[in-house]
């Protein structure tokens, strides 16, 4: 009987010390904005590839639908499950403050990646990081394509007046991601000597469909004629606008920036001129290497090729148009 008792009771402590060893993978709470958005999709794809690479770590990844209620709740869900570290791509950039808010309660380091949270929110937290591009490098490099492109090309200034009277689309009105990328675009090109008139400047909250409608809204209106340039604040806006000025057989040069495969092909055809490379294969892996050193105990760059700077990462930002966009097509 004493036996069997004993057995009774390795077999127990053998069981419960396996139950411990499968409980001890650290989990990595992700939660993306919308899966159904271009080039967060592209991301999903190098995340879920990127984390296949190690299994001494599991991601849970969320699509929070474009509601920043649905991703508020998968975080608490998230924190609840006891992640070791939360990555989020952010619904609504003000939302960061309420999400550093939460992981900072349960002591849980916390990534934002594409949708940057501003330094002054990053500094609050000594576990927040950020990774993603710079909005104003970005902004200065299209701004430059744009130069290149108005300059050799006299006959996008339809009027002969010398001034680029263009159509912007942007992004979110409370991202910083797109006040800074409209803003510095417009003042780079002034600094470059290029004169500028806004027929037309409005959000589509970097969807593609709403870029198309809001294009033929402007080329239906009394100053659609007008129009020299239309000027986006990401490639899924550029391939909308694109769309709208094709339902119209009339061909504009067309600006935009993510570098998404579709566009890089369309640049390629000549039917949009240019974008700026916003890395997403590269802040994927970053992500993921971050992510996973930070649920192991490890210092956040530790074994790793970058640096984070002020606790951000950030890739670089590369000018595509038609002389070198070979390079960058998969």
């Amino acid at each position: 009987m004493k036996k069997l008792v004993l057995n009774t009771v390795a077999i127990s402590v053998l069981l419960g010390s396996g139950l411990a060893v499968a409980q001890t993978e650290p989990l990595i709470g992700v939660t993306i904005y919308q899966y159904d958005d271009n080039f967060m999709n592209l991301m999903l794809s190098e995340i879920n590839k990127e984390s296949a690479n190690f299994k001494d770590v599991r991601f849970l990844m969320n699509d929070s639908q474009n509601s920043q209620a649905i991703q508020n709740n998968q975080i608490d869900i998230l924190l609840a499950k006891k992640v070791k570290v939360l990555a989020v791509n952010l619904v609504d950039p003000p939302a960061a403050k309420t999400v550093i808010a939460k992981a900072k309660k349960h002591n849980v380091p916390v990534i934002f990646f594409n949708k940057d949270p501003g330094a002054k929110l990053l500094a609050s937290y000594n576990h927040a990081y950020y990774v993603g591009s710079s909005p104003k490098n970005s902004a200065l490099e299209q701004a430059k394509l744009i130069a290149k492109h108005w300059n050799a090309n006299k006959q996008f200034d339809l009027n002969q007046d010398g001034k680029i009277q263009f159509a912007m689309l942007t992004g979110q009105p409370d991202s910083t991601a797109a006040e800074v990328r409209s803003k510095y675009v417009i003042e780079e090109l002034h600094n470059l000597g290029i004169q500028t008139e806004a027929l037309f400047v409005d959000t589509a909250m970097w969807n593609g469909n709403m870029a198309r409608d809001r294009m033929e809204l402007w080329l239906n209106d009394t100053k659609g004629k007008q129009i020299e340039m239309v000027i986006a604040n990401n490639d899924a806006m550029a391939l909308g606008a694109l769309e709208s000025l094709s339902a119209q057989n009339k061909q504009l040069p067309v600006f935009g920036i993510d570098a998404l495969p579709e566009t890089l092909t369309l640049i390629k055809t000549g039917k949009i001129t240019a974008t700026v490379l916003n890395d997403g294969a590269y802040q994927s892996k970053v992500l993921v290497e971050l992510a996973r050193n930070l649920a192991l105990g490890k210092n956040a760059a530790e074994g790793m090729p970058w640096k984070p700077e002020n606790n951000s990462i950030l890739s670089p930002d590369i000018a595509i148009d038609k002389d070198n966009v070979e390079q960058y097509r998969k």
